[in-house]
């Protein structure tokens, strides 16, 4: 079962076997779906379908989901931020070395981030939909590379049957569906990304990611000084339904002359629910800034 109508191709990654879908032609756009319990590439789906008339897409199914690497091993910032420049660093040669506009989702506007972070020139702009490390007041400014991982609490999850089990418990198609119903903030949810994600946590080591994200490995404690360091074009979006509204950290970088705002009257992926509209705005935003 394919996430998306697309070529998957395999990537060369330090990161374990990668998989990209690619569909299009023109300049490139990489796009990097969030994390989850059952996420993958088919959560970027209707970017991958309307962008791939415009751009040559990539949309990444990051290690530990979709037809990625599911090894059993510890899924980190590093880990998946080293994924993105893998990717990244193909893509180029694919495309006469030029620079790379991409997009991210929710907890993987994170890993984004910090790739263009470390990498300026080999990002044109960034596109972060629903980006965590914004809600509330909070800076996160730990020591560089610090995440809020429990490690107690991944040995815990790692335990004979402990983990597996409560992953089981979290991916029954029910269970899936209550939180997609969060993610849009109403029960109209994409029913095609709710059968994959249901097909997707049913196959070999679809728990090992998982369980590191539910234990917080993957969640930056250093990522206000990453979105403070940016310097490229940024385009920020997100809804006002669902449990993904708290954006109050943005009001720090309003005043930043290389970070754009979108608010759409939608869930967490406002590309489902207003795809023509986010289509056009993501467009007239790249399209502002050609690579040079």
């Amino acid at each position: 079962m394919l996430a998306l109508n697309g070529q998957p191709r395999s990537i060369p990654s330090k990161s374990g076997s990668l998989c990209a879908y690619v569909k299009g032609q023109g300049k490139p756009l990489i796009l990097v779906h969030s994390v989850n319990a059952a996420a993958s590439a088919a959560e970027v789906r209707p970017v991958f379908d309307l962008m791939g008339k415009h751009r040559t897409v990539y949309a990444i199914d990051l290690p530990g989901y979709g037809a990625s690497e599911r090894s059993d091993r510890l899924y980190t910032p590093r880990l998946m931020t080293d994924a993105i420049l893998d990717l990244a660093s193909y893509i180029r040669t694919q495309h006469g070395n030029q620079p790379v506009d991409a997009m991210a989702a929710s907890l993987s506007c994170e890993f984004l981030a910090r790739a263009a972070f470390e990498q300026p020139a080999t990002f044109n702009t960034l596109s972060l939909v629903s980006p965590t490390g914004m809600s509330g007041l909070k800076l996160r400014r730990a020591p560089e590379g610090s995440t809020y991982g429990q490690k107690w609490l991944w040995s815990t999850l790692k335990g004979p049957g402990w983990g597996r089990l409560l992953f089981k418990g979290l991916t029954r198609p029910g269970v899936i569906r209550y939180f997609l119903n969060k993610t849009w903030g109403s029960r109209a949810i994409d029913e095609a990304m709710h059968e994959y994600a249901v097909w997707t946590t049913r196959q070999p080591g679809a728990e090992h990611a998982p369980l590191c994200f539910l234990s917080a490995q993957m969640f930056s404690a250093d990522i206000t000084t990453i979105y403070d360091g940016l310097r490229l074009p940024v385009w920020m979006s997100h809804g006002i339904r669902g449990d993904f509204v708290d954006y109050r950290g943005k009001e720090r970088f309003v005043r930043k002359g290389n970070w754009r705002f979108t608010v759409f009257d939608s869930g967490a992926l406002p590309y489902f629910e207003h795809p023509q509209v986010f289509e056009q705005t993501m467009l007239e935003f790249m399209d502002a800034y050609p690579p040079t």
